[in-house]
């Protein structure tokens, strides 16, 4: 078995656990904290499986995929807390 496919697999299960406390988290904060850090290992198995099988227009994708998920987060708790999105 490869290093990239263990490490891999390793995300896919903190990411899982990242989905409980999604769903069971007692707080939206604790959501959005789960949020953004699935978010965040969703990122890096893309770019592990972007080299791994050697497909680098998936980086590209990791890439949007970050972008769009840190921007998300900013959102969200810009409206938990109760703020404008622009001012």
């Amino acid at each position: 078995m490869n290093w990239f496919l263990i490490m891999a697999y390793i995300l896919s299960v903190t990411s899982f656990l990242c989905l409980v406390r999604i769903v069971s988290g007692p707080t939206h904060f604790d959501r959005l904290i789960g949020l953004n850090l699935m978010v965040t290992n969703i990122t890096v198995i893309i770019v592990i499986m972007a080299v791994h099988y050697n497909y680098l227009v998936y980086l590209d994708v990791a890439l949007v995929y970050a972008i769009l998920g840190y921007v998300s987060v900013i959102a969200i708790a810009k409206y938990l807390t109760g703020r404008e999105l622009h001012r």
